[in-house]
C-alpha cells in the first residue's frame, strides 16, 4: 500500500512539472501588472519548437533553448501590443492562445506520431540525488526524478527569492501595485514589463517542452490539453506566490493522473468524470479563493491596467 502511494506521489510531481513552469511564468507576468491569458498558446509554441529542434538535432539543450525562445516570441507579441500599444490585455491574451494553437497545429503536422530521440530520453532519465534521494519516502517522491523536475524546484525557489528578497523584485512588485509611484522613483516601467513578460513566456515554453520531450515523449496534437488554463487558475490558487505554486502545481498534477490509478484498482468510475475532475476542482478553488477576501491574497492592484505616463 505504501509503495503505491509513494509511486502515485512521485508521478504527481512529474505530471505537475509543466504546470509549475507555466504557473511561475504567469505569476511573474501578472506581478508586473500584465494579465496574459495566452499561457496555453505559449506552452503549445514551446512544445512544438522544442520537439522539432530535439527531433532534428538530438540535442536536449538546444531543444530547451528553442522552446524558451519560441515561448518568449509569443510573449513578445503580447508585450508589444499591451505595453507599447496599450491594447486590451484580455483580448490580446486570448488571441495569443488562438495563434499559438494554430502555430503548433501547422508546425506539428509533419511531427504527428514522431517519438523523441533516444539521446533526449536518456538525458532526461530519472536521477537519484546523493543523500537526498536516500531519505525514506521523501527521497523516493522528490529526489529520484529527472533533471527537468529538479530544474522546476530550482526555478520556483529562485523566483520566490527574486520576488521577495531582491531590489529588482521589489521594483517589479511596485510596478504591479502602483506603476506611477514606481515611475516617479525612476524605475524603467517599460523595460521591466518587457523583460518579465518575456521571461514568463520563456517559462511557459519550457512547460510545453516538458510535455513533448519528457512526459509523453512524442508529438500529439493539442498536447497541452488545457493545462495552460489550469496554470492561469493556479496563479490565483497560489496567491501570486511562487512557493505556494509548487504545492498547487503538484496537487493538480495528482488530479491529472488520478484517473489512471483509480482505473487500475478496479473501481467503476466514469472516465468522463475523471477527465473532468481537474477542471472541476479548478472552478471550486476559484470560488473558495474569491470568497476569502484578504490583502495578502489580492491580485496586483494595477493588473491588466495599461500604464500611460502622461496620465499619472
Amino acid at each position: 500500500m505504501t509503495s503505491n502511494v509513494v509511486s502515485f506521489l512521485a508521478a504527481a510531481i512529474v505530471a505537475g512539472t509543466p504546470l509549475l513552469f507555466a504557473t511561475i511564468g504567469e505569476i511573474i507576468t501578472e506581478k508586473v501588472g500584465n494579465l496574459n491569458l495566452g499561457v496555453e498558446g505559449m506552452m503549445l509554441m514551446g512544445a512544438v519548437a522544442g520537439f522539432y529542434v530535439g527531433l532534428k538535432t538530438g540535442n536536449p539543450l538546444l531543444a530547451l533553448l528553442a522552446a524558451m525562445a519560441c515561448g518568449a516570441v509569443g510573449a513578445l507579441i503580447f508585450a508589444v501590443l499591451t505595453v507599447s500599444l496599450r491594447a486590451n490585455q484580455v483580448v490580446t491574451g486570448l488571441t495569443l492562445t488562438i495563434f499559438g494553437t494554430g502555430f503548433a497545429g501547422f508546425m506539428g503536422q509533419s511531427l504527428v506520431g514522431e517519438i523523441a530521440p533516444e539521446t533526449i530520453k536518456t538525458f532526461f532519465q530519472p536521477v537519484t540525488l546523493p543523500l537526498l534521494g536516500q531519505i525514506p519516502l521523501l527521497g523516493e517522491i522528490f529526489f529520484q526524478q529527472d533533471l527537468f523536475v529538479y530544474f522546476g524546484y530550482l526555478t520556483a525557489v529562485l523566483m520566490g527569492i527574486y520576488l521577495y528578497k531582491t531590489r529588482f523584485g521589489l521594483n517589479l512588485r511596485a510596478i504591479g501595485e502602483n506603476p506611477a509611484a514606481a515611475d516617479a522613483a525612476s524605475v524603467n516601467i517599460t523595460l521591466y514589463k518587457y523583460v518579465h513578460i518575456l521571461l514568463g513566456g520563456a517559462l511557459c515554453g519550457l512547460g510545453g517542452a516538458y510535455l513533448s520531450l519528457v512526459y509523453v515523449p512524442a508529438w500529439a496534437e493539442n498536447i497541452t490539453a488545457g493545462r495552460g488554463w489550469i496554470a492561469v487558475a493556479l496563479v490565483i490558487f497560489a496567491a501570486w506566490n511562487p512557493f505556494k505554486a509548487i504545492v498547487g502545481s503538484y496537487l493538480f498534477g495528482g488530479l491529472d493522473i488520478i484517473g489512471f490509478r483509480i482505473q487500475g484498482t478496479g473501481f467503476a468510475v466514469s472516465q468522463y468524470f475523471l477527465d473532468m475532475l481537474p477542471y472541476l476542482v479548478t472552478m471550486l478553488v476559484l470560488i473558495v479563493v474569491s470568497m476569502k477576501k484578504s490583502q495578502e491574497k489580492a491580485p496586483p492592484k494595477a493588473l491588466s491596467v495599461p500604464y500611460f505616463r502622461e496620465e499619472r
